[in-house]
């Protein structure tokens, strides 16, 4: 054998170690967080897109972001090699929120999409629905009341809280599904694009043990259209999340939201400045990782 074929050889060798140890810190890593609830805000500019991971591996995505570009982001944060979801929610029609969904109906396997009876005809929303029919998705309407049981061992839940009724007829942002995951005596609060009047209803329709939450994502990423005094107090969150685009054309978060946070002595992280916000917890407490 030629010095050339030897170092050949000893090249596929140690590149196929390497690509073993590669995978065996993957699985080293995954495993401990395998006892933890994950929750990533994924930093994908001026739009939402949230990641949940059950221990038992059960995933959710809520909201694709404004482009395909979301995609990239979500391999990063998932289990390695994984494409698979077993429930997608998208909470309304604006681009910001479903830019990203066709592309993962394609090139992931979903169990299961949310969505309200929205209508419109934009070409996206249009296109959304097209690979919706033709790859045959589990497609369910939202209705206050229905339950998600991500992890039947740890009583890991999504309730969704909003819409209580048909809301084909509302305005876009105020069709956003509002969604509520709890662990133990942990829980974080998903609100899309809500609006006061949005919260108004929910507020009206829950008791007050049912609204608070831990962490809350703040509706219409900071808006002044949302997140009013009277919503803040009844959520009462140890946590803000604002997921918005770094100098966006809207002034998102708004200066008034803000102000309003730091009078309620309620911290915040802002994913332009954080980048992937990701979150764990046991039940019992709630770790920034």
């Amino acid at each position: 054998m030629t010095n050339r074929k030897k170092q050949i050889g000893y090249l596929i060798v140690l590149s196929i170690l390497l690509v073993g140890i590669f995978i065996f810190y993957l699985s080293l890593k995954q495993e401990g967080e395998s006892g933890f609830l994950k929750v990533v805000y994924l930093d994908i500019g001026q739009g939402d897109a949230i990641y949940i991971e059950a221990p038992n591996k059960k995933q959710v995505l809520i909201d694709t972001g404004p482009s395909s570009a979301t995609l990239a982001k979500l391999s990063k944060v998932m289990p390695f090699a994984d494409r698979s979801l077993d429930l997608v929610i998208l909470t309304h029609r604006d681009q910001d929120h479903i830019g990203g969904a066709p592309l993962l109906i394609e090139t992931y396997e979903i169990d299961n999409i949310l969505m309200t009876d929205q209508s419109s005809e934009t070409s996206l929303s249009l296109e959304l629905d097209h690979k919706i029919e033709t790859n045959n998705l589990n497609k369910i309407i939202a209705r206050r009341g229905e339950r998600f049981i991500l992890d039947v061992d740890r009583k890991i839940y999504l309730d969704i809280l909003f819409p209580n009724q048909s809301i084909s007829s509302f305005e876009s942002n105020e069709t956003s599904i509002v969604s509520k995951l709890s662990y133990g005596q942990k829980s974080f609060l998903f609100v899309g694009d809500s609006t006061i009047y949005n919260e108004s209803l929910i507020i009206w329709n829950e008791q007050e043990k049912t609204i608070d939450s831990d962490v809350l994502l703040l509706g219409h990423h900071g808006s002044k259209t949302s997140s009013s005094l009277f919503w803040l107090e009844k959520v009462s969150p140890d946590l803000a999340i604002i997921s918005a685009g770094s100098n966006n054309r809207f002034g998102h978060p708004a200066e008034e939201i803000l102000d309003r946070l730091s009078k309620l002595k309620i911290p915040k992280l802002i994913t332009f400045e954080e980048g992937n916000i990701v979150l764990l917890s046991d039940g019992q407490n709630i770790f920034r990782k």
